[in-house]
């Protein structure tokens, strides 16, 4: 009977379990990982029905393979583990819950003063206009201090001439990304994280890349400008919104950081 019995808690307990799995999907679909992932679900699955059956050899046998997998999990999933830490704490996930939402009244997102955005997008449209390739990040919650570091750090005033001026193709500083936090350029030339997904466009080049690799790991939105179309994008989530406007980008970056 014990056997056949079932509670809320079983109930529960099946819920996370498939939350936990669905989510772990999510942040491997589409990257190398996910074969590994899959193989290790279908291993621990044959295991538990190895031990239903009481096979105490292979179940002996899968429970070691299993243990040593740990170890291997955290090294092959460090990004995909990363991008799940990170995940479970952005302002998205903790506004579902009423102390989440009371958390954020005091650590909220960043606003970006309408002065400084102006100058972003008069930067964007002259930039597209000419050809210039730009990557410039806009910090939410996060101050990205980790990638900041790795470029030449300004915390110079935002304004049009200076962005342009950053990413012109013979200026030292042109390469790499511009990031901008708290109504300041903090950094240029900063390196930031590839994204992995081998489902990525591939006419898309390094800047799109980057721009996806950046907003996988944080909550940060970036912008791109493709040197070779001049078509301006912006980055969130991992996800590229391509071909937009400098009207659709003033939007949508207001809305993201409203």
């Amino acid at each position: 009977m014990d056997f056949l019995s079932f509670n809320l808690i079983d109930l529960l307990d099946i819920l996370l379990v498939a939350i936990l799995l669905y989510q772990l999907y999510r942040l491997v679909q589409g990257t190398v990982a996910m074969n590994i992932f899959l193989g290790i679900i279908s291993i621990y699955f044959i295991w538990k029905i190895v031990e239903a059956l009481k096979m105490d050899v292979l179940s002996s046998i899968l429970g070691k393979f299993i243990d040593v997998g740990i170890i291997t999990l955290l090294i092959v999933f460090q990004p995909e583990l990363r991008r799940f830490l990170l995940l479970i704490g952005t302002p998205e996930i903790l506004e579902k819950f009423s102390f989440g939402r009371r958390f954020l009244s005091f650590k909220g997102k960043r606003k970006i003063y309408p002065a400084d955005l102006q100058s972003i997008l008069k930067a964007c449209r002259e930039m597209s206009d000419t050809h210039t390739g730009a990557l410039i990040v806009l910090t939410v919650t996060s101050d990205l201090n980790f990638y900041v570091k790795t470029g030449e750090q300004l915390e110079a005033k935002i304004s049009a001439n200076t962005l342009e001026s950053i990413f012109y193709k013979n200026s030292p500083l042109h390469d790499g990304a511009v990031i901008i936090s708290n109504g300041k350029i903090r950094a240029a030339r900063c390196v930031l994280p590839i994204t992995e997904r081998e489902d990525f466009p591939t006419h898309l080049g390094m800047r799109h890349r980057a721009a996806a690799g950046i907003t996988e790991t944080s909550d940060a939105l970036a912008i791109i400008v493709s040197e070779q179309t001049g078509e301006i994008s912006l980055a969130k989530g991992g996800h590229i919104q391509n071909g937009l406007s400098v009207d659709e980008l003033k939007k949508r970056i207001e809305k993201e950081m409203s």
